[in-house]
């Protein structure tokens, strides 16, 4: 146990550092300058405090309200010396945060059993603070888990929705990163980062609603055929929604708003501007996107510089120019992404209609 021992004089503290060495376990720091003291503490957290009062430049009041008011000194045992006449300034050292006094001239008989009762203190509040620590740690290991197996569970109901889908599992997870790439260059702090990667591959859930002869058609949807795929996004928010998941929470204004426009002509409501929620803003371009530079039974892949020049021409009227902006900032990672993530073919050719 660490002791520091604050006092002017130099005999006082050689008396007091002999007085603790005949403590098991204990190894003292003596100062008598009570600033080089307060930096001592700060800087290495001492299991108690010996201080005296009457001392030049700051006095051992002022010690303890400083060092009660440094990080990680709140809760640390002060013992104050002090002269047996000094009773108000007992009372101003026990607002300050003192624990205990010591009367001058210091009796080895008083002095031995109150210093031991202040580390037992010390011992105590460690253990406390030990098993506080371990039990903080078991509960984040819980919330790992339950975070990794939502995380487990959003990707294979996003899977169930792709094998009725033409669209291949590369799609989600060049989309999902190009739209934490968006959220970043805006501004997003790491976690909700983090969760736009996370929720994003659910945005076309709701196309396990969509019947297979309208989902599965290789030519072009007629208007009636494609207001029925449209009710893909209004679906996948009937899913997702009412969860107490947050992750699941951000997926459904996702499934409902990534088909949204900047200009209001989108669907299914029609909501304009910032009336879009931003995380279906950020995946509109980032879907749209993925979906031009992809391949599909029914069309080529086009080249990136094509798709490109489509975002640009759609800010302000299909997106929302800040998520435009904020995606081409990060082009150099958006072209990593789409060469780190190539579609691999399935093992059993499907017809596929447009891209809704």
């Amino acid at each position: 146990m660490n002791v520091v021992v604050v006092d002017d004089s130099k005999v006082n503290t050689v008396f007091l550092s002999a007085l603790l060495s005949k403590l098991e376990g204990v190894q003292s720091f003596c100062f008598t300058s009570a600033a080089e003291a307060l930096s001592w503490c700060r800087a290495m957290e001492p299991d108690l405090v010996l201080v005296d009062y009457m001392m030049p430049e700051m006095d051992g009041l002022e010690f303890v309200r400083r060092f009660r008011e440094s990080r990680g000194c709140a809760e640390i045992p002060v013992l104050m010396v002090t002269s047996v006449n000094e009773a108000e300034v007992r009372y101003q050292a026990l607002e300050y945060g003192a624990n205990d006094f010591l009367t001058k001239p210091v009796d080895k008989s008083e002095f031995v059993p109150r210093v031991r009762n202040m580390l037992a203190l010390r011992r105590h509040q460690r253990m406390l603070a030990d098993r506080a620590e371990g039990l903080a740690s078991e509960v984040r290991m819980s919330l790992a888990g339950i975070l990794a197996r939502e995380h487990d569970t959003i990707l294979r109901l996003s899977r169930a929705a792709e094998f009725r889908d033409p669209e291949t599992g590369s799609h989600i997870q060049r989309m999902a990163s190009y739209s934490q790439l968006i959220a970043k260059a805006i501004g997003f702090s790491e976690s909700d980062q983090e969760l736009i990667l996370r929720a994003a591959p659910m945005h076309d859930v709701g196309k396990v609603g969509t019947p297979d002869h309208i989902l599965l058609k290789p030519g072009k949807l007629d208007p009636e055929e494609f207001e029925i795929m449209k009710q893909h996004a209004a679906i996948g928010y009937e899913i997702l929604r009412g969860s107490s998941s947050h992750l699941l929470q951000a997926a459904a204004l996702i499934a409902v708003s990534h088909h949204e426009k900047f200009d209001g002509s989108g669907y299914p409501h029609g909501r304009a501007g910032e009336a879009i929620p931003l995380f279906g803003r950020i995946v509109a371009v980032a879907d749209v996107f993925d979906a031009l530079t992809s391949e599909r039974p029914y069309k080529r892949a086009w080249e990136v510089e094509r798709a490109a020049a489509v975002i640009r021409e759609g800010a302000g009227s299909h997106f929302d120019p800040a998520c435009v902006e904020a995606f081409f900032q990060q082009w150099d990672e958006v072209l990593a992404i789409h060469e780190a993530y190539p579609d691999v073919p399935r093992t059993s050719e499907k017809s596929a209609s447009e891209v809704a």
